[in-house]
């Protein structure tokens, strides 16, 4: 199977090279071609889970966990948490890494075709998350997600990826808009409605996605799917320094968590060690896969109830629990070099940055910053520090939205990148690299919590 081949190789201190770096560069962007929506994502992750030796779980059974296991759980097909389970049953806390598997995109709408002065068929789309729109324009585009299939009295979800080049979004020239250069404001109703054939055939959209399912139309009841960009990763720069693709934010922490889960070695017996990619965060995270659920407090409830412990047991593993909230960070942009803080300024290839926000957008605090700087300083991992200007709003991430929900310490962390919320972005060729080995540290040290706040790693 593809996935399990490439993804999550072995990685020691002694295979630090160049060329390592390019290979997980390069894995991470095959696994990103693989996976052009949440639904492939957290298909493609159940795969290499499953080949690497993971019992899948489902929510509505009776769970059985016996010591040294590994398990997944998916919940809504777009968001997955695994876990492995210590030889100890009697476990002290939970060392949890998250990151999301969305990313800004146009939703197709329901009956999405468009019929205009009959020789054109455009798709009817909205906007999902906070994008850069104008790059959208002038790309090779197509179409995946899922859809709703009836067979018989089931109600079956397929994946869909029409893996060809289907439609584009055709800018308009400049002889028509002379101020195409100096501003536009983008319609998203009128402007970014892609182009996907011509003539007045009706349900041609429908037929495609049936075609490529292999189903007749009438069988598909709904769907939810998404225009993704095609366009291949790539590795370019001077040196071979900087990688571009779509999705980076948030795949990239979302494909090194999983990693060093997969690749951790079994010398921590304190903790029962949790990667969580949730789905939905580009939109708020309020939603039943999202970070703002109670999938995460399920699941870890869950495994104390298997392993006999009782509610104050599970309050008192959170008491002592630690979380990375892994989201891609903005780096210094070499145009705009103004926009960043005038002493916290992240770059590409020099390491995770940390994140911090006074208002507590971002978790991090002295106490989660200084675990996780222990951490590095154990994996021989750089780090970085990202704080928005005081004049500039930030945004949210995962961190102090799960925590609504499962309170435990936790700091917000990410790789530098350029061009977030664009179809296609760019970051550094080593940080896969850094964050994978980071989080392999993380989930192989204990980290026991004292009293009064004194915090020990092991």
């Amino acid at each position: 199977m593809w996935a399990g081949k490439y993804i999550m190789q072995k990685f020691t201190e002694e295979t630090k090279m160049d060329n390592e770096y390019f290979d997980i560069a390069n894995n991470l962007m095959k696994f990103i071609e693989k996976s052009p929506s949440a639904f492939h994502v957290v298909d493609n992750f159940s795969k290499i889970l499953d080949d690497a030796g993971f019992i899948k779980l489902n929510e509505k059974d009776k769970w059985k966990l016996f010591s040294g296991n590994k398990y997944y759980v998916t919940r809504n097909g777009s968001s997955i948490i695994a876990f492995c389970m210590p030889e100890e049953l009697d476990f002290t806390n939970f060392q949890i890494a998250a990151a999301h598997s969305d990313a800004p995109a146009f939703k197709i709408k329901e009956n999405p075709e468009i019929i205009k002065d009959n020789n054109y068929v455009s798709l009817n789309v909205e906007k999902y998350g906070g994008m850069l729109m104008a790059p959208w324009f002038d790309r090779p585009l197509s179409v995946a997600g899922r859809v709703i299939v009836k067979e018989g009295a089931a109600l079956k979800p397929i994946l869909v990826n029409v893996d060809r080049d289907l439609c584009t979004i055709p800018n308009l020239a400049i002889h028509m808009n002379r101020e195409a250069n100096t501003g536009v404001k983008y319609n998203p109703q009128k402007d970014m409605l892609p182009l996907i054939g011509e003539g007045e055939n009706k349900d041609v959209f429908n037929s495609i996605i049936a075609e490529t399912i292999n189903t007749d139309e009438q069988a598909i009841i709904s769907s939810d799917l998404f225009l993704y960009n095609r366009e291949k990763g790539t590795v370019w720069g001077a040196n071979n320094e900087f990688i571009s693709a779509p999705r980076l934010d948030d795949v990239m922490c979302a494909y090194s968590c999983m990693g060093a889960l997969i690749n951790r070695s079994d010398v921590n017996e304190e903790s029962v060690a949790v990667c969580a990619i949730f789905d939905n965060e580009e939109v708020g995270s309020t939603t039943k896969q999202g970070a703002d659920s109670t999938f995460l407090s399920d699941v870890l409830t869950r495994i104390a109830l298997c392993v006999v412990k009782d509610e104050e047991d599970l309050m008192r593993a959170y008491a002592q629990s630690f979380m990375l909230s892994a989201d891609n960070a903005h780096g210094i942009h070499p145009n705009y070099m103004e926009k960043a803080d005038p002493t916290n300024r992240p770059y590409m290839n020099q390491g995770i940055v940390i994140k911090y926000n006074a208002n507590q957008k971002y978790t991090t605090d002295g106490i989660s910053a200084a675990v996780f700087k222990e951490i590095c300083e154990k994996a021989d991992v750089p780090i970085q520090t990202y704080v928005n200007r005081s004049d500039i709003a930030g945004g949210s991430t995962l961190g102090n939205i799960s925590n609504s929900h499962v309170s435990i310490n936790t700091v917000d962390i990410g790789l530098a990148q350029l061009a977030m919320h664009s179809p296609y972005e760019t970051a550094g060729i080593k940080d896969t690299w850094y964050m994978l080995k980071a989080v392999k540290e993380f989930y192989e040290t204990p980290i026991i919590a004292g009293r009064d706040g004194v915090f020990t790693l092991e």
